[in-house]
């Protein structure tokens, strides 16, 4: 049983999809102005080990995730969404290319980083731009619903008329008046009424006609819009960083459950923010860093993933040299046990009695740790665990071949959840060195141990060596 911490209860509940045996998932994904930071993939990474798991207890998963390419304001910790540049307006003055450039190449390097990261591809990437119709008929309905209102071409959300405003970030509008960033706008009916649709300058470049002005969408509406258009009008699950919490998810509810009169989203899941060296990622501050970044340092993707895995989403993972370096240090040790494990499976000429397999004893604690609302570091901490006791009769040869079959049974099972690639490192060896090693076999139980002596030199001439184990048995290893 899936329990998952709702942010919008406050409270760990457990999971029931709308529709038994299917999950509809969104992500709000990235703005498409820049290369995706850390702290971003960090949220992507939190969507997809939640999307492995829901597969892995045997849901079918449709997950969605936005590209924005217009209406992400530089001021985008402001409420109503309506100051500040368009973030892709200002790459398009940094870099002197079309805002269309701009957002395919940005696009194009998001989806290699999410290759290098092993994440699963969602169902579909719809962008801002080949939705504005799907966004103006929302806005629309707001309208004539009286909860949103025009002037001189700019829209509003009247925040006073959603009596549930507040419920996901328990802001109220008394909260509004005294504590939030607010810009006074002169359309405005009050100053924490956030903007549907904006109506745009001469000079601006990116505008569409819509029944209000030439303009664009707020960035709020953008996911309303796209969401619903790909999930229905309830989801049942909804992620993001901690900073999407206010106001931006706040107001996709606003709007979204304005319009339909439906419950937006069921389940809303938020990773905190991903620190460097105890600060927020700045520019400003030098500390930002992009996945190119990690890899420029010499630390390969795999690892960001399993530093990652090795903090829960609900807790401030402090980014430092000395921890991506035990990340590294921990990878090498899952991908040495793996290895390992793999080469005594594939040596037929290894004949060790079959060990009870012990590796179902981790199951069990794996999927409590996993199924706790996606508690990573104790699920790696049962890994650790099992590659302790794996080693330990690696030294003492009592680990067979079944027996290490059935433990790599068993890590392919979990690493669905973990999406680790793991470089083998398989010694395949020729049959003939097969064929040598198991004759030396059979003269060593003879005694002829002259004559042992002499196959293994043959054998090693060849690049080879035997490793001689208990009861006679043997490993055989490339040199």
């Amino acid at each position: 049983m899936l329990r998952l911490y709702n942010t919008l209860s406050k409270t760990k509940e457990e999971f029931k999809p709308i529709d038994p045996g299917k999950v509809g998932m969104y992500n709000c994904g990235p703005t498409v102005y820049d290369y995706a930071h850390i702290g971003n993939l960090n949220a992507f990474l939190v969507a997809d080990i939640l999307r492995r798991q829901l597969e892995y207890n045997g849901y079918e998963v449709r997950q969605i995730m936005n590209i924005t390419d217009v209406g992400h304001l530089t001021a985008d910790d402001v409420n109503q969404a309506d100051t500040g540049e368009d973030k892709m307006l200002k790459a398009v003055k940094r870099e002197n290319k079309t805002p269309a450039d701009i957002a395919d190449f940005y696009t194009e390097k998001f989806f290699e980083d999410l290759k290098k990261l092993n994440i699963k591809k969602a169902a579909y990437y719809p962008r801002a731009t080949a939705h504005i119709p799907q966004m103006i008929k929302i806005i629309s309905g707001l309208i004539e619903r009286g909860l949103a209102y025009e002037i001189n071409g700019n829209v509003f959300y009247d925040i006073a008329k959603f009596s549930g405003y507040g419920k996901l970030s328990g802001k109220k509008i008394e909260d509004l008046k005294v504590g939030a960033r607010l810009e006074e706008h002169p359309d405005k009916k009050n100053p924490w009424d956030f903007a549907l649709w904006l109506k745009a300058p001469k000079e601006h470049i990116l505008k569409w006609k819509s029944p209000w002005s030439l303009g664009y969408p707020g960035w709020h509406i953008e996911c309303s819009a796209m969401s619903m258009e790909y999930l229905g009008e309830t989801l049942d699950i909804h992620t993001g960083g901690e900073d999407h919490i206010f106001p931006h998810h706040e107001n996709e509810i606003a709007q979204s459950e304005g319009f339909t009169g439906k419950k937006f989203s069921n389940y809303w899941l938020h990773n905190r923010f991903l620190l460097i060296d105890g600060a927020k990622m700045s520019k400003s501050k030098g500390n930002f860093y992009a996945l190119k970044d990690i890899e420029e340092k010499g630390y390969i993707p795999m690892t960001f993933r399993l530093l990652i895995l090795g903090s829960h989403y609900r807790s401030n993972l402090n980014f430092t040299e000395n921890g991506i370096e035990q990340a590294k240090n921990n990878f090498k040790k899952i991908s040495d046990w793996i290895n390992n494990l793999e080469n005594i499976s594939q040596n037929i000429e290894n004949p060790l009695p079959a060990e009870i397999d012990f590796s179902y004893i981790y199951l069990k604690r794996f999927e409590e740790a996993m199924n706790d609302d996606l508690n990573t570091p104790l699920a790696l901490s049962v890994l650790y665990e099992l590659i302790t006791e794996t080693n330990k009769l690696l030294t003492e040869n009592k680990l067979g071949e079944k027996n290490a079959k059935n433990i790599l049974v068993f890590w392919k099972k979990i690493n669905k959840v973990f999406g680790l690639i793991i470089e083998k490192n398989i010694t395949e060896i020729p049959a003939e060195i097969s064929a040598l090693a198991k004759e030396r076999k059979i003269i060593r139980e003879n005694k002829d141990f002259k004559k042992s002596d002499e196959l293994r030199e043959k054998i090693e001439k060849r690049g080879y060596t035997v490793e001689d184990l208990k009861n006679n048995n043997y490993l055989i290893k490339k040199l």
